[in-house]
């Protein structure tokens, strides 16, 4: 699994120009799942998640997790996370996980926050061509991979 972790002021998400999902400060998250991947990457990922501290404190500097900021989290899927543009210009999506598997870890990955946070994630539409808007707040955005865990 391969996540790109904003930390926002506010993001969305538009289907077909209608709001699906909504957060104020918090993460957004775009999330990419690949064959490989297996419910223990979900979990460890989730869990990475939750923990992250980059959230300023009283004194400015990047202590807090979102637990501690009471924010939100706002999960997108996107397989071109693992795209392959080693041959050529075009990239190839080889890597990324079919529908029927992708679909059900991220389900996985959204309950799993749900748990730990112990308030909802909300989502995109698995699938959808989405309208992503988002503040990107100081910029800080963090990518983890559940195969190179850092």
């Amino acid at each position: 699994m391969r996540a790109v972790i904003q930390r926002v002021s506010n993001a969305s998400v538009e289907v077909e120009s209608n709001q699906i999902s909504s957060i104020g400060l918090g993460f957004l998250v775009l999330l990419g799942i690949e064959e490989a991947d297996e419910k223990q990457d979900a979990e460890w990922l989730s869990s990475k998640i939750a923990a992250l501290r980059v959230f300023a404190d009283e004194e400015g500097l990047m202590n807090k997790s979102i637990i501690d900021v009471g924010g939100e989290v706002l999960v997108v899927s996107q397989f071109t996370l693992h795209a392959s543009y080693k041959k050529g210009t075009r990239p190839s999506f080889i890597k990324a996980a079919r529908p029927e598997k992708a679909n059900p870890l991220y389900e996985y990955v959204c309950e799993s926050l749900e748990s730990i946070l112990e308030k909802p994630t909300l989502k995109g539409v698995f699938g959808a061509y989405m309208d992503v808007n988002l503040v990107n707040d100081g910029p800080v955005t963090i990518i983890i991979d559940t195969k190179n865990k850092e």
